[in-house]
C-alpha cells in the first residue's frame, strides 16, 4: 500500500505486511516542515496509533536531504504561534502513538528536521549527513530541540548545538550520541534493524515497552515544551532581534543585531 497525505507532502509505503511503515517527507529538495508537511505527519502518527499490527515507522526524506527544517516564513510574528502549536503537537502525537520510530538520514538534517529525527528511537545516517540547530543564527531558539537533545545526547552536547548553531558531520554526531549508527545505506540499515530486533516481537508488547522506557521523558516533554513555547512567544518574540533575524533571512541579507 502506498498512501499520500494532503498536497502529497508525505508518502507512506507499507513494508513487511504492514508491520513497518516507510514514511517519506516528500517535498524535495528541502523537505521543509511547513504547515502542510507537519499536518500530514500528524495524520500519519494518529493513524499509527490505531494500527494494531504496526511495529515500526521509518522516517526518510525524499531526494538528497532529510530536511532543511521548519518553514522560516512561518516564523513571522503573525504565524509563529500557530506554527509552534502544530509542530509541537506532532511530537505529542508521535509520543501518543507509542510506535517505535527510526530516522534514516542523508544530506542536510537541520533545525526542525533534526528535532524530528532526534525524537526517533533510533537514528541512522549516511556518512555525508550534516546535522545542526541553526536557529540562533536567525535570532530565535529551538524549543523542541531544547527538550529532545539533552535527552538524546546529554546536556553539554545539546547546549553546544542549540546555543552555537554550528553544524556537525556524521562522525561527530555519532560520537556525541546524536546518531546511533552510520551506514552507506541508512534505509537498508534501518530496515535490517527492524527485521532483526522488532519483527519477532508482539506489536502490542512493543507499544507497552515504548511507553515504559519513555515515561519520564514524555512527562518532561509535555511540561518543558509548553514552558519553552511560552518563553518563545511571550519573551523572545518581544525582542527586535528575533524579528530582524527572520526578516533578514527572508530578504537574503545579513542581520543587523541591536542586542535587544
Amino acid at each position: 500500500m502506498t498512501e499520500r497525505f494532503p498536497d502529497e507532502a508525505v508518502r507512506v509505503e507499507e513494508q513487511e505486511d504492514g508491520a513497518l511503515w516507510h514514511v517519506f517527507l516528500d517535498a524535495p529538495k528541502a523537505n521543509i516542515l511547513d504547515a502542510t508537511m507537519v499536518g500530514s505527519l500528524r495524520a500519519v502518527f494518529r493513524l499509527a496509533a490505531e494500527a494494531p499490527d504496526l511495529k515500526a515507522v521509518c522516517l526518510e526524506g525524499s531526494g538528497s536531504h532529510f530536511s532543511f527544517g521548519a518553514s522560516v516564513e512561518e516564523h513571522r510574528p503573525d504565524k509563529v504561534a500557530d506554527m509552534l502549536s502544530s509542530f509541537h503537537g506532532l511530537f505529542r502525537d508521535m509520543s501518543a502513538s507509542a510506535v517505535f520510530v527510526l530516522a534514516a538520514l542523508r544530506g542536510q538534517c537541520l533545525g526542525g528536521g533534526l528535532e524530528l529525527a532526534a525524537f526517533a528511537h533510533r537514528v541512522i545516517c549516511a556518512p555525508d549527513t550534516k546535522l545542526g540547530q541553526p536557529e540562533i543564527r536567525l535570532g530565535v531558539i529551538a524549543p523542541a530541540a531544547s527538550v529532545i537533545l539533552p535527552q538524546r545526547m546529554g546536556r553539554p552536547g545539546a547546549e553546544d548545538l542549540c546555543i552555537s548553531g554550528r553544524v556537525i558531520g556524521a562522525d561527530e554526531a555519532r560520537s556525541a550520541g546524536l546518531v546511533d549508527e552510520i551506514a552507506e545505506d541508512p534505509t537498508g540499515a534501518a530496515f535490517a534493524y527492524v527485521r532483526a530486533n522488532l519483527l519477532p516481537h508482539s506489536a502490542a508488547s512493543l507499544r507497552r515497552a515504548v511507553r515504559a522506557v519513555r515515561l519520564s521523558f514524555d512527562r518532561r516533554l509535555h511540561d518543558d515544551l509548553e514552558a519553552i513555547e511560552r518563553l518563545y512567544l511571550d519573551d523572545l518574540c518581544a525582542c527586535g532581534d528575533a524579528v530582524e533575524g527572520i526578516q533578514a533571512f527572508l530578504e537574503k541579507r545579513r542581520p543587523v543585531w541591536k542586542n535587544a
